[in-house]
């Protein structure tokens, strides 16, 4: 997923990418959450389901509007 996220948001020729870090913590049972600026984007451990890529993508690039 971070890959991801790198490569589908990455700069305009030039600018600065919106991606200062990207920070994994290692959890239980698969679980994991997914945070921009301290806001929630997408929880595995209330939803009890793996997302795509993609979803998570687009959750950020609005966050980032």
């Amino acid at each position: 997923m971070a890959e991801a996220l790198i490569t589908a948001l990455k700069p305009i020729v030039g600018g600065k990418h919106p991606i200062e870090a990207i920070t994994l913590l290692p959890s239980g049972n698969g679980r994991y959450e997914v945070t921009v600026n301290g806001d929630l984007i997408y929880s595995k451990a209330a939803t009890g389901q793996h997302t795509t890529n993609d979803y998570v993508v687009a959750r950020i690039k609005e966050r980032l509007k």
